[in-house]
């Protein structure tokens, strides 16, 4: 029996990017992101935490932020808490820019806020350069390359 690919999320990539979609994954993943760093007072928010705060959620997470070329680094630090930090895959988990980082006492707390926050600074670094008259994709790949 075929083992799943490590970041397979709950749907494949091809139903999510299928012209029948009205919204991007990556939009999608921000959506999700900013309703779980809401408070679960509501039924709808539990139903989502209940989805999201366990080890499945933090791997759809993380699924989500690697198709967008991300990589998670988790650490506990001795029942003090949870430290996540998502890198840009392929930067040998340098402190840049583009990182994104979060403390807190759960690992399903840690994740979800790490890559809220990494997504954050992501889309204001691409507001800023659309504001400035740069295309973001041609002014990343000189970075890159």
């Amino acid at each position: 029996m075929a083992r799943a690919p490590r970041y397979q999320a709950a749907y494949p990539p091809q139903e999510l990017d299928s012209p029948s979609c009205s919204i991007s994954a990556p939009a999608s993943l921000r959506a999700a992101l900013g309703f779980l760093s809401l408070e679960p007072r509501e039924p709808e928010l539990r139903l989502l935490h209940c989805c999201f705060d366990t080890w499945r959620g933090i791997g759809d997470v993380v699924a989500g932020m690697a198709r967008q070329e991300y990589d998670l680094e988790l650490r506990r630090y001795d029942g003090r808490g949870w430290r996540a930090m998502f890198f840009l895959s392929g930067f040998e988990h340098s402190l840049t820019a583009d990182a994104g980082s979060a403390w807190a006492p759960s690992p399903w707390e840690a994740v979800p806020r790490a890559a809220a926050a990494t997504t954050q600074a992501r889309l204001a670094d691409v507001r800023t350069l659309q504001q400035i008259g740069e295309e973001p994709g041609k002014l990343w790949d000189s970075v890159v390359h």
